[in-house]
């Protein structure tokens, strides 16, 4: 796991090494580069595999081929073979030679080839063309720019935005994006010109030409020939290949065990083919209703794993909350980001690579979203003046709890977008602020720069490509590249790699999603059972404890702090005179939004809590 950062055009080392430098958390262990004319790609290394030989960049025999790279290939082994068979030398021992070597032979179908989770640069001399790519599930991050004839990318913004033709220009539109999405969706960035590489896609660039294409795509095709059987012995062959392919490292290795069925499904298949007790790793909370390690220490001893516990208290979360802008180069309102990073850096004390369990929710039907779906079409057949005059009103009069994902907050959600299609229902629960906010939340210059905007434009552009699915499809396909992709896994890279640890995904191995997009809804959500075929493939090897307990996001007591230990913090950010001087919302709509959440009359967490992050990131990195 590394950090990559480079430019084509306008450019020296001097440059390249500055941007590459503000990698250096991602790459602890070394840095390299190569310059040559107006191409510069720089490195900087997490050592993993090939501790001795495996630095970067890397050529081809006659040096006409360069590659930096990020990530993992996981059948490198397999590739390399198939290469030295036909005549191919290979000077290290590590998996980022194989994509030299096979770009020589496939040029960019060779992405293809890839199992893995990866960013890459590779310079082609002769032919005097850049190639980026990612991996085919979004794993590893890249960002472009194109500016003056020039293109700049890295692994973060941060480093794109060291090179001296790039202009921080915040883009409105992306941050309306934000506060209803809680990220900036593909390819916008909250900068203007600055991009997101989508996953499974790739970029050239040759003599001023700039190409974007995918190399491959999420498909969901059903087949009805097998029966449940079939896919139950089909899940358990993909998820023990999977786990075991992304147990290879030559560092120590662990695992991280919430006690939730897919982080202890992938504890349960790596202890499997493992002749010694993995290292599991959990953190505590204090507060009952976000806490789950009794779970993880259940997990931990059914499996005979050596577990490591650690105990988060309010003061640990709250003193990295005004420092979360030094993780994050791009607003990203997830809130669990704050404990990923601490059991990150706890983690890295023992590991410096564990596995996650990332992608089991967006692949088998696991968020309470699914579950509200099936309740809106019952919903859906009240008569609407009974639901607009009778029963809305009286939801929204509910008490309000602070506790996670407590059963008021679930009726407000399912209530507030109801009247939106699916899909696009959808994104109103997971979200913070609708379109409808837009008028009172901004000053009168933002809001008209983004009036007439389409805010769900990403979400039909998605729609476009799923084409004719089932409506379950259609919000498995936007959850896999919506939530998964630009939230979730966003949020584990840049909290492991702020602590230079490693995270792998056995959920999102390709060749699994393939077979589990491919299962028929029915067994991933049954009636208003959640993860229905994981549940039975594992009820006979976890406890069934952790098999049918209710879901638990990972999150902090927001709603809580906001009114308590953070209501100081929380009032200067939002004080009248910052406000105002930034001219981008309007004081009065906030304040009343403290007063309401203040007072316990609303549960404005989510609200409070994604603009105190755009103010947090725009103190640091725009001002």
């Amino acid at each position: 796991m590394c950090g990559i950062a480079g430019f084509i055009g306008q450019g020296d080392e001097k440059v390249l090494k500055t941007m590459t430098s503000s990698l250096d958390h991602r790459g602890p262990d070394g840095e390299g580069f190569f310059i040559n004319s107006n191409v510069g790609l720089g490195h900087r290394r997490l050592s993993i595999i090939d501790l001795e030989t495996g630095n970067q960049p890397i050529f081809n025999e006659d040096r006409s081929i360069c590659t930096v790279y990020n990530g993992e290939i996981y059948n490198f082994q397999q590739l390399k073979n198939s290469l030295i068979s036909k005549g191919h030398n290979f000077y290290t021992k590590s998996d980022t030679e194989v994509i030299v070597h096979l770009y020589e032979e496939r040029g960019v179908n060779f992405l293809r080839e890839l199992n893995g989770m990866f960013a890459l640069a590779v310079w082609d001399a002769k032919k005097e063309s850049l190639l980026l790519a990612r991996d085919k599930m979004g794993e590893k991050p890249l960002y472009y720019s194109l500016t003056s004839g020039n293109l700049i990318f890295a692994s973060e913004i941060k480093a794109i935005l060291e090179h001296p033709s790039v202009k921080k220009e915040l883009d409105f539109l992306s941050l309306a994006k934000y506060l209803n999405y809680e990220y900036v969706p593909s390819p916008q960035t909250i900068f203007k010109n600055i991009f997101k590489l989508g996953p499974g896609e790739y970029l050239t660039y040759q003599k001023g030409k700039v190409e974007k294409k995918k190399y491959w795509n999420l498909e969901f095709h059903s087949d009805s020939t097998k029966s449940q059987e079939d896919y139950l012995r089909g899940l358990d062959e993909h998820l023990n290949r999977s786990v075991k392919a992304r147990l290879i490292s030559d560092v120590p290795l662990g695992v991280w065990l919430s006690g939730g069925i897919d982080s202890t499904t992938v504890a349960y298949y790596a202890q499997k083919n493992s002749s010694e007790p993995i290292k599991t790793f959990s953190i505590s909370f204090t507060d009952p209703s976000f806490d789950e390690s009794k779970y993880a220490r259940l997990a931990a001893k059914s499996l005979g794993t050596d577990h490591y516990e650690k105990t988060i208290t309010p003061r640990d979360c709250l003193d990295l909350i005004p420092h979360i802008a030094e993780i994050l180069d791009e607003p990203l309102a997830d809130a669990s980001i704050v404990p990923t990073f601490l059991l990150s850096r706890f983690t890295k004390q023992k590991v410096k690579v564990t596995l996650g369990g990332d992608g089991g929710d967006e692949l088998f039907m696991g968020y309470p979203t699914f579950q509200a779906h099936q309740l809106a079409k019952f919903y859906g057949k009240i008569p609407s003046f009974l639901r607009n005059k009778l029963i809305a009103p009286a939801v929204n009069l509910l008490p309000a709890s602070f506790n996670n994902i407590s059963l008021d907050f679930k009726l407000k959600r399912l209530i507030s977008g109801f009247d939106y299609r699916p899909e696009i229902r959808d994104q109103i629960w997971m979200g913070s602020f609708q379109p409808k906010d837009f008028q009172q939340l901004f000053s009168p210059a933002v809001f008209q720069e983004i009036i007439g905007e389409n805010i769900f434009k990403s979400t039909e552009t998605h729609l476009k490509d799923i084409g004719g699915e089932s409506l379950e499809n259609r919000l498995l396909y936007i959850y896999q590249k919506n939530y998964l992709q630009e939230n979730c896994l966003v949020k584990t890279d840049r909290a492991s790699m702020a602590s230079g640890l490693e995270v792998r995904a056995p959920f999102l191995d390709h060749e699994l999603v393939n077979f589990v997009n491919a299962m028929p809804a029915k067994l991933k959500l049954k009636g208003f059972q959640t993860k229905y075929i994981l549940k039975k493939l594992m009820e006979d090897k976890i406890p069934r404890e952790i098999v049918y307990r209710p879901k638990k996001g990972f999150g902090m007591p927001v709603a809580k702090w906001l009114k308590s230990e953070l209501k100081d913090f929380t009032l200067s950010l939002f004080a009248r005179e910052e406000i105002n001087r930034e001219g981008i919302f309007n004081h009065s709509y906030i304040n009343q939004l403290l007063k309401e959440h203040f007072a316990g009359r609303k549960d404005h967490r989510k609200l409070l809590w994604t603009l105190m992050i755009f103010e947090i990131w725009q103190k640091k990195w725009n001002n």
